[in-house]
């Protein structure tokens, strides 16, 4: 996947607008209505920038626009484009999304709406392909208040409950299980679009927050108790159509099985004590692997795609560790803080303990074509639930955002940074297929799906 690169509003393009404006009613002091002459042809000399994406800032320079926007219309690529503000000589709109062919016309409405003539730039608009925010499934009514969980088509499956974490079946990625915490679990069947509940065949009182799989492709679910004594992960035979199920070790409030990619161990928490722990699933034996700095704690556990080290999410103390595998023993160590601080909730885009998040849960490691050849490949894209944001974590410790408008919830599609908004994401998947992701928006009730333009 191609390194995305956020762009930013800048305060001079702010002010270049206000002086293009204030430059056409100096030049035009000839004319003191500055309305559009019918008598007069429409005319496009230039625009800026000559290339952007979809929410691109565009200023169009001319003659004999007009001054009402509600009779200026814009088209870039034959897409309509929101104009915001015209003074006869030069106009600013936005670019719209799938601008792909690139024609830039300015078209004069009359009072009716009618098209009264129009102007092509000589010039075509250079349209880059971006990633976007989009909707995937799930719907809410009554403003987003209320929704029906049902099984169904993609287009027809109602709203999604908790999210807590999404993963595809290793064994068929036309699969992707939602583990669903208290609420319903959910099996999205991309082959035939439709949308299934999941059951466990747990008792309604156990909180699945964790589905994973193992090298062989028996499902693990992760079931989140108040006991010592009791099973806190279950192994499902793929055999059995993910029915059958057999207790694994005991572990109070367990949030996440991890399956180390090469050698297979699976590596648990308990809430209580924050110790990891590594299981061996052929043995049924376990031992401890490492404690963490605190207990009582939610943690989450993602493995690196190689093996070589793992993020270990502390959910409700705000901050991100690292442990690295040790190849000889065949088991992780002690780990180190890579980024937030304990305690700290907030939002700050920075490196290691300078950077802040409010909740960070579900992780996925992608690939970047940047660093092809280092002895890292990877970034790791994060949700940060109460920032309301999809963070990325470099593999220099580099915490920025990645997606979504900070500490501010909301239902937003389009650009990722300057227009999307999320509501509390916690689960989050990558298709290297599809060459996309998927968020379970937790309190849209929706999974969105972020992506390039097709």
């Amino acid at each position: 996947m191609k390194k995305t690169k956020i762009r930013y509003m800048k305060y001079w393009h702010i002010m270049l607008i206000l002086f293009v404006l204030c430059v056409s009613c100096e030049d035009d002091k000839s004319d003191t209505n500055l309305h559009f002459a019918p008598s007069k042809p429409v005319v496009i000399s230039d625009f800026i920038p000559k290339e952007g994406g979809a929410s691109q800032n565009l200023v169009i320079y001319g003659n004999n626009f007009g001054n009402d926007t509600a009779k200026v219309r814009v088209t870039v690529g034959g897409e309509n484009a929101t104009v915001i503000g015209v003074q006869n000589q030069a106009l600013y709109c936005i670019v719209p999304a799938k601008a792909y062919e690139g024609t830039i016309q300015v078209k004069i409405l009359d009072e009716a709406g009618e098209e009264v003539t129009y102007s092509e730039a000589e010039e075509h608009f250079l349209y880059q392909k971006k990633m976007l925010v989009t909707p995937f499934i799930g719907e809410t009514y009554e403003n987003n208040t209320k929704y029906d969980v049902k099984d169904g088509p993609f287009d027809d499956c109602g709203g999604f409950e908790k999210m807590e974490w999404l993963v595809f079946d290793p064994l068929n990625h036309n699969h992707l299980y939602v583990a669903g915490y208290e609420k319903s679990c959910r099996l999205i069947d991309f082959e035939n679009e439709y949308v299934s509940t999941f059951s466990t065949g747990l008792p309604s009182s156990h909180q699945v927050p964790c589905i994973n799989f193992t090298l062989d492709g028996e499902m693990i679910v992760t079931h989140d108790q108040s006991s010592d004594t009791q099973p806190g992960n279950y192994l499902y035979t793929r055999s059995s159509g993910f029915t059958e199920k057999t207790a694994l070790w005991n572990a109070r409030g367990c949030r996440a099985a991890a399956i180390h990619p090469v050698n297979g161990e699976c590596y648990y928490a308990f809430y209580n004590t924050g110790i990891i722990w590594k299981g061996d699933l052929k043995t049924g034996e376990s031992e401890q692997a490492f404690k963490l700095p605190n207990s009582s704690i939610r943690i989450f556990i993602i493995i690196h795609p190689t093996g070589n080290y793992a993020y270990i999410i502390v959910n409700n103390r705000q901050y991100i560790m690292r442990s690295d595998y040790n190849w000889e023993k065949k088991i992780f160590t002690e780990p180190y803080l890579v980024a937030g601080k304990d305690k700290s909730a907030g939002y700050v885009d920075g490196v290691g303990s300078n950077a802040r998040v409010h909740e960070p849960q579900q992780g996925v490691f992608v690939k970047n074509p940047a660093y092809e050849g280092e002895n890292d490949e990877y970034d790791f894209y994060f949700c940060d639930k109460k920032n309301h944001l999809i963070r990325i974590l470099t593999p220099q410790g580099r915490v920025s955002t990645f997606a979504g408008t900070p500490q501010t919830p909301g239902y937003r599609d389009g650009d990722l940074r300057l227009e999307a908004c999320f509501a509390y994401p916690a689960g989050i998947a990558y298709d290297e297929g599809r060459q996309c992701f998927y968020i379970g928006d937790s309190n849209n009730r929706r999974i969105r799906k972020i992506a390039y333009e097709e």
